[in-house]
């Protein structure tokens, strides 16, 4: 934990603006987001939302102490595209729940991410779902129709708000089911009927009458678990932005309507979507992938959480093989670094002990700024450069927040795998100033000289990757540092 509280600044997509962050109580930060529907393997675009608040989550921690922060991210294990696999499969629902729970832990551990304090399951909260769906029915803000109950939008004035958008505009953009239960095309299902061979539970009881055996609808559940666990207010709501609307939307409208004395989430966080060499991911263009395709061909965890938080969460992320060899060669040559000075777990154990293990102040507030992650990289190849272990800890922590080594252990291991050949300083010298050289070129448009200079480096076999502003070398096939002389 930092001595000096570091000033945190977020932007909430509510208000539209980036604000500073001050939890409700610094001595217990909350933070919800929503999770995976378990039914299938997670693909790429559902591990970007667990890395960007998995890093929030390191953040708050860093800032507020560990013992003050809690996380929670919900599995939604009660759905219809959980029903349709179960008859796709004749599998027992249960099975491919439990299945893909560990699944999905398995494969977002291995980038990296650290599990959350509570993953609650909704079918252990049906309970609290429907005693919230009686309070909505009490207040009139909800009615039934046909075995269902639905939330009246038009009975929350400020229904919109979260996306910006009026109703007549949500209707005109969304696929908004018709049905002629429905007292406004709008309104949405909080309670549904169930046949018998579908998973179903005692529904609501509203005048005396009870609802029937149904199953909650999806908006329903977030908001009961939440406030199981958290209250009617609580600090960050996050999610991917095709959450927005209205799956958050309606969140905010029926937690609002149950609970009206509470905020329920302050600020509200959404990133944006990932594209894979610069379209939309898609199992018609043939560039979907799930994490475990990833994995199983090799790409290392650390690879792919590297490339996602190269780009700014609140910016669409486009996977490229250019990008993932990028941040093969740069870990290659922090671990071979860290490696090569001496650091190990019981090193880190002990600078921790000792209080020795410094944050960089700079990175820690670029990061801080609104999860300034390319900036925040930037200043690790920046950390990097220094020579001497001791000046070499804020680049380790630094390394550790982002949630780039977890097992310092391992690092002989991964620095053994891609480290390449050991380096003499003098060399390593030699190539970061060619590249210093190489980038006051460019900054005074001598094209040719920074031409010139690249043409030595790619001659001496350097591979040179630039990332977040700059570059950061390993030695390639055929290095060859005498070479290097053609510069004097």
């Amino acid at each position: 934990m930092t001595t000096d509280r570091t000033t945190i600044r977020l932007h909430d997509t509510k208000t539209r603006r980036k604000v500073e962050f001050a939890p409700i109580d610094p001595e217990n930060v909350r933070l919800y987001v929503c999770g995976p529907t378990v039914y299938d393997r997670a693909h790429l675009g559902n591990a970007r939302p667990v890395l960007v608040f998995d890093l929030l989550y390191r953040l708050l921690r860093e800032v507020f102490g560990r013992e003050h922060v809690t996380y929670a991210r919900n599995f939604t294990d009660v759905d219809d595209k959980i029903n349709a696999r179960a008859r796709e499969t004749g599998r027992p629902i249960r099975d491919i729940t439990e299945e893909t729970v560990l699944w999905y832990h398995q494969d977002m551990d291995a980038l990296g991410a650290l599990r959350p304090d509570h993953e609650p399951r909704a079918t252990d909260y049906i309970g609290q779902m429907v005693a919230m769906i009686e309070r909505l029915l009490l207040s009139g803000h909800a009615y039934v129709a046909e075995g269902h109950v639905l939330f009246s939008v038009a009975s929350y004035e400020t229904y919109g708000a979260l996306s910006g958008r009026s109703v007549e505009d949500m209707i005109a953009g969304a696929r908004v089911e018709v049905a002629p239960y429905k007292r406004d095309p709008m309104d949405f299902v909080l309670w549904k009927p169930s046949t018998e061979d579908e998973p179903g539970w005692d529904g609501p009881v509203f005048e005396g009458e009870p609802v029937g055996r149904g199953r909650p609808g999806w908006h329903i559940e977030c908001s009961a678990m939440s406030y199981q666990l958290f209250g009617e207010s609580f600090d960050i709501h996050g999610g991917g932005i095709d959450l927005q609307f209205p799956h958050h939307e309606n969140e905010i409208a029926q937690s609002a309507c149950a609970h009206p004395s509470g905020d329920f989430a302050r600020i509200w966080m959404h990133n944006e979507m990932l594209q894979v060499e610069g379209k939309k991911m898609s199992k018609s263009l043939g560039n979907f992938f799930t994490v475990r395709d990833l994995l199983d061909q090799g790409v290392a965890g650390e690879v792919v959480r590297l490339v996602m938080l190269g780009t700014h969460y609140r910016k669409p992320m486009d996977w490229t093989a250019e990008k993932r060899a990028e941040a093969e060669a740069t870990l290659a040559k922090w671990y071979g670094l860290l490696h090569a000075h001496g650091f190990t777990a019981k090193m880190v154990r002990d600078l921790k002990a000792a209080g020795d293990w410094a944050m960089d102040a700079e990175f820690l507030g670029v990061l801080a700024n609104d999860l300034n992650t390319p900036g925040a990289i930037a200043r690790m190849h920046v950390l990097s450069n220094a020579k001497t272990p001791a000046k070499l800890v804020p680049f380790a922590a630094a390394l550790e927040l982002m949630g780039l080594i977890e097992d310092w252990d391992a690092l002989a291991d991964l620095a053994g795998a891609d480290a390449g050949p050991e380096i003499a300083p003098e060399i390593d010298a030699a190539v970061t100033a060619l590249l210093t050289r190489r980038a006051e070129a460019r900054a005074a448009k001598d094209w040719a000289e920074a031409d010139r200079i690249r043409d030595i480096l790619n001659a001496a076999g350097v591979q040179v990757t630039d990332m977040g502003g700059q570059a950061s070398w390993q030695p390639g096939p055929g290095f060859d540092p005498a070479k290097l002389e053609a510069a004097k």
